[in-house]
């Protein structure tokens, strides 16, 4: 039961590949939920079994175990709302930026304690980002701040397709893009479509990735289309 005054129990499933991992992971649950905080159950499960169609929200995946970056890109192709904490190894700041771009909503590496993982799963299901600020701010000058020396490439895209595109590569669904725009989540599901037309791309993934290597989001100013 969770307490008064709180929503629902948030499950939570844990990936990894080796017994004495997922172990440790349940051990974050360990400690009830404050006071008028929800209730975090652990679900533990195969990679398949926790992507089904009733399987949580909410996933860590631990890439010290076997498993690798494939694993973060396969879960948000598959299940692109399901949000992320990421548990990789320390001072590799591409591959932290790769798992925000890619679906993470956290990123921890080895050395963070039970405590820690706690603290950035509620930070993850209350809606916002765990990550160092640094790595943040990193990612919105890879964004927003093409050198001007670096000549552009690729299509031209409308001051509307750029907020759209931005918000993509911060993991955002196409609802959450909607209520940050002010617009229709079907109007957002229309320039999703046209952005993948004009970059090739068939999936978020692809197209993050080519907005990053075609340096498709200069400083912003011109008028919304």
């Amino acid at each position: 039961m969770s307490a008064p005054g709180t929503e629902g129990p948030i499950r939570i499933g844990l990936i990894a590949t080796e017994p004495i991992r997922v172990a440790g992971l349940a051990t974050v649950f360990d400690q009830p939920a404050e006071p008028r905080k929800p209730q975090l159950l652990p679900v533990i499960g195969s990679l398949e079994e926790l992507l089904g169609s009733q399987g949580p929200q909410y996933l860590v995946i631990d890439l010290h175990s076997s498993l690798g970056f494939e694993a973060v890109e396969a879960i948000h192709r598959t299940r692109p709302e399901i949000r992320l904490i990421v548990i990789g190894p320390e001072g590799d700041d591409e591959l932290v930026i790769q798992s925000v771009i890619a679906g993470a909503r956290a990123y921890l590496d080895l050395t963070a304690g039970p405590e820690m993982v706690r603290q950035a799963i509620e930070i993850v299901t209350s809606g916002s980002i765990w990550a160092p600020r640094r790595l943040l701010s990193k990612l919105i000058d890879r964004l927003l701040n093409v050198p001007e020396a670096k000549p552009m490439a690729g299509p031209q895209l409308t001051v509307r397709e750029k907020q759209v595109l931005g918000l993509i590569m911060t993991a955002r669904s196409n609802r959450e893009i909607a209520e940050e725009l002010g617009i229709e989540e079907r109007t957002v599901k229309a320039y999703v479509a046209r952005l993948m037309r004009k970059t090739g791309a068939d999936n978020r993934i692809k197209l993050s990735r080519s907005a990053m290597s075609l340096c498709l989001l200069p400083q912003q100013d011109e008028e919304n289309s």
